[in-house]
């Protein structure tokens, strides 16, 4: 072998072991990664022995839009305790809230309010005193995205037989049968309570006949979360309870200008009243008292009675005893300014007419006395005025409608 062969077969044996060299070196570097992974997993498995055992869980999930105004922000936790809750909208005002005996549970003191975000900060601890902590960010439903219902009676009232409950929502409702699925209304009579659809925005609720005097109603709103509408939820929960007092009927007769007033089945008294001109007559039908001023003034253009120039062909600013009996405007209320016309001749717009005195002040008028003996919810009949039937939904005025008529109007 010649010299320049030996170099050139010295250099790839060096090549070759300085190549075993590097492989080597490489596989070296691989087993010093692993043994760092290794080391990284005993210390992960170390700090989650450490982690606290606590569950913590915030209702609705983070992230949420549309959430409930009623329930959201309940903060519930397992195998451990909540030690501090902080609920806050973005701008950093603080939300009161009540925490448990057991401090199992924190919610909310109060409805949360629409289209505003709420951040939820938790911190628990387990049996050994480790900490949990769990951040959570949600928007409750925007009044474009909800609707509520307007409801009568009050609650904690107490009303006359003729009552119905009546629901006003903000929104129409397209999916009428899951909102009134989620209406209840009962009585302690054991009456059969059906809702009657208007229209798309007003349901009512009434049974066959008047109310039981001396019964207890009670109205169930469960329309949390319910889809009025195609991204329309509803937004309340709530009961209420209303007491119907004693069975008070009033009949008016237009043609012998005489009202009786009949009280747990017996008359108590009998009022000369006026009603409607003949080219004003008054509804006829069965009507509910829904509202009770003492004294309030009434223009007749805001009913459609103008005089040429555009102004009320009457405006009396201090009208006496009025109870509104439909929504149209027709009353029944004190007149001090007709003299000799009561029981004698009607000659009013359209409302049934008591004498009464200027001022409201003289409890010895027939008009003081029966606003006195009346509450909203008793039923007013007016009859032989030669005028149509009052429409049902123009005041609370449903008993207008045969029970057949009324059930066909519900969507239960």
């Amino acid at each position: 072998m010649t010299d320049s062969k030996r170099s050139r077969g010295l250099v790839a044996v060096s090549a070759l072991l300085g190549g075993v060299l590097v492989l080597s070196a490489c596989s070296s570097g691989d087993e010093g990664t692993k043994g760092k992974d290794s080391q990284q997993e005993k210390t992960d498995q170390a700090a989650a022995q450490d982690t606290s055992a606590a569950r913590i869980s915030v209702s609705p999930k983070n992230g949420s839009k549309n959430a409930s105004i009623n329930n959201a922000g309940k903060v519930t936790v397992k195998d451990g305790t909540l030690t501090e809750v902080t609920m806050t909208t973005a701008d950093g005002t603080k939300v009161a809230g009540s925490l448990s005996a057991d401090k199992k549970t924190w919610k909310p003191d109060a409805q949360l309010e629409r289209a505003t975000t709420y951040k939820v900060a938790v911190v628990a601890k387990d049996s050994e005193g480790r900490d949990a902590h769990e951040n959570t960010t949600f928007t409750t439903v925007a009044p474009t995205n909800s609707f509520i219902g307007n409801f009568t009676p009050e609650d904690g009232s107490t009303v006359g037989v003729g009552m119905p409950v009546s629901i006003n929502f903000d929104k129409a409702i397209e999916n009428k049968a899951h909102v009134q699925k989620g209406i209840t209304v009962t009585s302690s009579s054991g009456q059969e309570v059906v809702g009657h659809w208007f229209n798309s925005q007003r349901i009512d609720f009434r049974p066959e006949d008047y109310w039981k005097a001396g019964s207890t109603v009670t109205l169930d709103l469960k329309l949390d979360g319910v889809e009025g509408a195609d991204g329309v939820y509803g937004v309340q929960q709530k009961s209420i309870t209303f007491k119907i007092g004693r069975s008070q009927v009033s009949t008016v007769d237009a043609k012998t200008k005489q009202m009786t007033v009949e009280r747990d089945g017996k008359v108590i008294k009998t009022i000369p009243i006026s009603a409607g001109a003949p080219e004003n007559k008054t509804y006829e039908g069965e009507m509910v008292i829904s509202e009770k001023f003492k004294e309030t003034r009434m223009n007749g253009a805001t009913v459609g009675f103008t005089d040429d120039d555009g102004k009320g062909e009457y405006d009396i600013k201090d009208v006496p005893h009025a109870m509104r009996l439909s929504t149209s405007g027709t009353f029944i209320h004190g007149n001090y300014w007709g003299k000799g016309i009561f029981g004698s001749a009607n000659t009013s717009h359209g409302c049934v007419g008591l004498q009464d005195a200027k001022g409201a002040d003289d409890p010895n008028t027939p008009g003081a006395w029966f606003y006195d003996n009346s509450m909203v919810g008793d039923v007013v009949i007016v009859k032989n005025t030669g005028d149509k039937t009052i429409a049902p939904d123009n005041g609370l005025n449903g008993w207008n409608m045969s029970w057949a008529e009324w059930t066909a109007g519900s969507q239960a």
